[in-house]
């Protein structure tokens, strides 16, 4: 869980996922919303996979990551747990 909570400690992080719920995308999609480097955006992306939050799956030359809905609805869950 430690993992999760670290991914979604960034802006840049959060802001992917957002992207990510309304479609999937690839790295290169991914990277032109924002003003910075590739390289840092995959490795965004790499901590985003980590904590299992986004998927990715290679369609052609390009890695498609779609959100990963599941971990999400596992975090909510255990979140409401701490209200009792």
């Amino acid at each position: 869980m430690n993992s999760l909570f670290k991914a979604l400690n960034d802006e840049t992080r959060r802001k992917i996922i957002e992207l990510l719920k309304e479609r999937d995308m690839n790295a290169g999609e991914i990277s032109d919303q924002f003003n910075i480097s590739k390289p840092s955006i995959s490795h965004h992306l790499d901590i985003l996979k980590r904590a299992d939050l986004i998927t990715s799956e290679k369609k052609g030359q390009f890695v498609e990551y779609s959100l990963n809905t599941t971990i999400l609805e596992d975090l909510l869950n255990w979140i409401l747990t701490l209200k009792n």
